[in-house]
């Protein structure tokens, strides 16, 4: 499933890519896709003849102001992508919606699961819905958190366990597995850890962890792997996994202190970290 890195490429390719664009038309070969909207009719009326004025990523969902003073909102999910083509280019039988644009080109968003969504709404609308957007953490991608932003946020879980409070949403935005991972294991942390027994000193690793890693891999284009698939939009991989320290290298040595890379099931959640140097 992409991750922040992943849609953050996305978003900063849509808004080199489609920003100041007006659009022509828009096709929507699977209802479905756009139910939000209550038909292809309603969606289509509100988006032909606007232009886009920016591209905003609030958590995973990327939100489009158009000109008209609407937002729409792309969800790719967990198997979705958008893809900048032309008309000439071959529409794949998972492709759910095609937005043309009076300059040439096209956006589709495609989806062979069928679950990636697109609707139009307004801005005061937004938080209906989805109201989950009114509860979320922190995005160190989308502005700078402090160190005391990050250590207050943390120390108000202090009965939580370390990996799945970075899944939490309400603590940090648009993270699983992968990166999850690869921030505890950089900080020298147990995915098991209780937040009650962080020092001073973990804490500090921990933000400098988070923050790098987000970064990182967002400079590099996300992380493209069989288990976590992911293209920008013009089909590119990324290439954080070549640097990926634990992340699917079970039973591989740990580059940091050559023990074996563990790989542990809990809860319908894989973990891969290093026994002996995160504690």
């Amino acid at each position: 499933m992409p991750e922040l890195p992943e849609i953050e490429t996305i978003r900063r390719g849509l808004e080199r890519e489609t920003v100041g664009r007006r659009v022509k038309s828009v096709d929507v070969p699977q209802a479905r896709a756009v139910h939000r909207n209550g038909s292809r009719k309603a969606f289509q009326a509100r988006l032909e003849g606007v232009k886009i004025k920016s591209v905003d990523r609030r958590a995973l969902l990327l939100v489009f102001t158009l000109d008209s003073g609407d937002l729409l909102v792309a969800d790719i999910g967990a198997t979705g992508r958008l893809q900048r083509t032309t008309p000439k280019d071959e529409v794949t039988k998972d492709t759910q919606v095609v937005v043309s644009f009076t300059q040439g080109g096209q956006l589709r968003m495609a989806d062979p699961e069928g679950t990636a969504e697109a609707f139009v709404t307004t801005p005061d609308a937004l938080l209906e819905e989805v109201p989950e957007l009114g509860e979320l953490g922190l995005d160190p991608v989308a502005s700078p958190v402090s160190w005391t932003a990050f250590a207050q946020s943390l120390v108000n879980h202090r009965t939580d366990k370390l990996k799945p409070l970075l899944l939490d949403q309400r603590f940090v935005v648009g993270l699983g597995g992968l990166y999850a991972d690869e921030i505890l294991h950089d900080a020298g942390l147990r995915p098991d850890r209780e937040v009650s027994t962080i020092s001073t000193m973990e804490i500090r690793r921990l933000y400098r962890s988070l923050v790098e890693i987000l970064h990182e891999a967002t400079k590099h284009h996300g992380t493209s792997t069989d288990e976590h698939p992911f293209t920008d939009l013009q089909g590119k991989e990324g290439s954080y996994q070549d640097e990926l320290q634990v992340w699917g290298r079970d039973g591989q040595p740990c580059r940091r202190c050559r023990q074996t890379i563990t790989r542990q099931r809990s809860g319908g959640r894989v973990t891969y970290w290093c026994p002996s140097c995160q504690v």
